[in-house]
């Protein structure tokens, strides 16, 4: 059975934690709730930070003279000095962090669709972009993981959001120990999950953690930024189908026809869009069990991230959407 690094995570302290909305309100959140189990959060409201009480009156984004200002429409007061210092003094001072969860669609922490208004009165927005302290965030972290809580009611986010936050944290967990002998085993652990995720870096990563004559440091540093790379972008749907294939060809002589179909209607379905990789990945992890394959029972492809981070109310309403483009 894997063991999980524990991830360090920035949250939106409305989110799960405290009635911090403007309103005093508390945002509900299935996965918050899941992930305090499993990751170490870093609550933080960026409103509240600058001097904005809690019930407060709004603020909004307006752009103004070709830049984007953040102000509050009821007192007038242009709060975009404030955001700005403090997202920077606040990232500067994070060490460790593995990703970011932000509160869907706010002025200073929604991380892309905030609404942008032509003036401070003005009921219908010019433009929508990020928040001021998330668009930070992206520029100062956009290696790590990073993600609204709405967006992850979506199970093909949620995954990708999951296993980049937990595979980073134990990539940086390690670095401690400074053992070439455990960036190779770091890397055979999760060889067919990278080989699914951007099989181009998969092979730099491999003979990165391979070459013994690199010193730790360089090769953890130039591991890393690998790493970042092959995780930047969700797998490729028929990569991964491509990778669980080939697990399940390596027993195809055991199985029964049943037992393939079985599979086969899993890989259809999740070709489909109609459901996650969940099934496919469960039929596999008991065929590798049942059989005794000591190497793949170590490989993270088949539990990149707890199980119980699996079993989350999903959200099934991206079928012909491409999620990600969106995103940018």
């Amino acid at each position: 059975m894997r063991t999980f690094a524990t991830p360090n995570v920035v949250v939106s302290r409305c989110i799960e934690f405290d009635r911090c909305r403007y309103n005093h309100d508390i945002i509900a959140s299935p996965i918050v709730r899941e992930l305090k189990d499993h990751v170490r959060f870093f609550p933080v409201c960026p409103e509240m930070a600058i001097g904005l009480g809690v019930p407060r009156d709004p603020i909004r984004l307006i752009a103004r003279g070709g830049a984007t200002r953040l102000v509050q429409p009821a007192t007038g007061r242009d709060v975009t000095e404030e955001m700005e210092a403090f997202a920077e003094e606040y990232l500067q001072s994070l060490h460790g962090i593995d990703g970011f969860i932000l509160k869907s669609r706010s002025p200073s922490c929604g991380v892309r669709d905030v609404r942008i208004y032509g003036g401070s009165h003005v009921p219908a927005a010019a433009d929508r972009n990020s928040g001021l302290f998330a668009r930070e965030v992206r520029k100062r972290c956009s290696h790590l993981a990073i993600e609204d809580e709405g967006r992850l009611r979506n199970y093909r986010i949620r995954e990708h959001f999951l296993t980049k936050l937990f595979t980073l944290a134990e990539l940086r967990e390690f670095g401690t120990e400074r053992s070439s002998a455990r960036l190779r085993e770091f890397h055979s652990d999760h060889a067919l999950l990278l080989r699914a995720y951007n099989p181009e870096e998969e092979h730099a990563l491999e003979r990165i953690a391979g070459d013994a004559t690199i010193p730790f440091d360089t090769a953890y540093r130039e591991y890393t930024k690998h790493m970042y790379r092959a995780l930047s972008h969700p797998p490729d749907l028929e990569a991964y189908v491509q990778v669980m294939t080939g697990v399940m060809q390596s027993f195809s002589e055991k199985l029964s026809k049943d037992e393939r179909g079985l599979f086969s209607d899993a890989i259809r379905k999740y070709r489909a869009g109609n459901t996650s990789r969940c099934p496919a990945i469960t039929i596999l992890k008991a065929w590798v069990a049942r059989f005794g394959e000591p190497v793949c029972q170590r490989q993270s492809l088949f539990a990149p991230y707890p199980d119980a981070l699996m079993e989350v109310d999903e959200e099934r309403s991206d079928r012909g959407r491409d999620l990600w483009q969106e995103a940018s």
